[in-house]
């Protein structure tokens, strides 16, 4: 069983939902990318998706390309990022993903990636543009070292396709919650909860919903129907203003909004 495998076990024994923000590495440096994994830890978050700055995201809006943009500006490397990644393997025990091209893991090696992800603590990758028809000997490597293959369904994609996705995936599937691309939304689509639904008597992986995420009541609509919600733009969009004013106050402002939307969570 993988870290993320043992996450859901127990967050199911407890009837609980996981919280899931995302975060791109060496925006602005490494050094607060980590202090803002250790601040979603310390509030309480299950687990942490890292962005690996990718100069072509696919699905991204323009707060996380902007993100990954200011990273790549400083030449963010991927060895840089497994270093930052190893050093909090002491003092954060969450699950940390990395948010990954496939054209970033093919270059540097599957076997490669999967061996020096997990060194840093990292328990699985979200490859968003790694089709299904593709992922077989990615996902032989990832099964073989109980490393977390995630993969994305959305809801353009057809059903029969999304269970072939569930079958090749491993720790939890991502349900893309609106066709299109990241961001901070007023509303969620009305079919959201039907087609997790459907979803949820395909496969027995946990579920979790993201894109659009970012208040109380979609974390209060969503969380029934699903085992996790994942958060990204809204706080990519706070760590931003790191840049420009203090940067503890900015540090916890991320964590009292992370604290908010826990509390929605758990009050579901």
């Amino acid at each position: 069983m993988s870290d993320i495998d043992r996450l859901f076990q127990q967050l199911r024994s407890e009837k609980r939902k996981a919280f899931m923000p995302f975060i791109t590495a060496g925006d602005p440096d490494l050094d607060f990318s980590a202090s803002v994994i250790r601040e979603l830890a310390a509030r309480g978050c299950h687990m942490c998706e890292v962005g690996i700055p990718y100069s072509d995201p696919i699905a991204d809006g323009p707060v996380i390309q902007a993100s990954y943009t200011r990273a790549l500006g400083k030449k963010i490397k991927l060895a840089k990022i497994l270093e930052m990644l190893g050093g909090l393997r002491t003092d954060v025990s969450m699950p940390r993903v990395t948010m990954v091209s496939y054209a970033i893991i093919y270059r540097h090696g599957p076997d490669r990636y999967v061996a020096e992800a997990k060194a840093a603590g990292v328990s699985g990758a979200i490859v968003p543009d790694l089709l299904v028809d593709e992922a077989g000997e990615f996902a032989e490597v990832c099964r073989r070292e109980d490393f977390s293959l995630i993969q994305l369904v959305t809801p353009t994609t057809p059903r029969e396709r999304a269970v072939r996705i569930a079958e090749s995936s491993t720790g939890f599937l991502y349900y893309v919650s609106v066709t299109g691309i990241t961001g901070e939304r007023t509303e969620l689509p009305p079919s959201l909860v039907d087609n997790v639904s459907w979803l949820r008597e395909q496969t027995e992986l946990p579920i979790c919903i993201g894109f659009g995420v970012s208040k109380p009541e979609h974390v209060k609509l969503l969380a029934p129907v699903s085992d996790g919600l994942i958060v990204g733009s809204a706080i990519v969009r706070r760590i931003a203003e790191a840049s420009e004013r203090p940067r503890e106050q900015v540090l916890k402002e991320i964590g009292d909004y992370a604290s908010e939307l826990l509390a929605a969570l758990e009050s579901c």
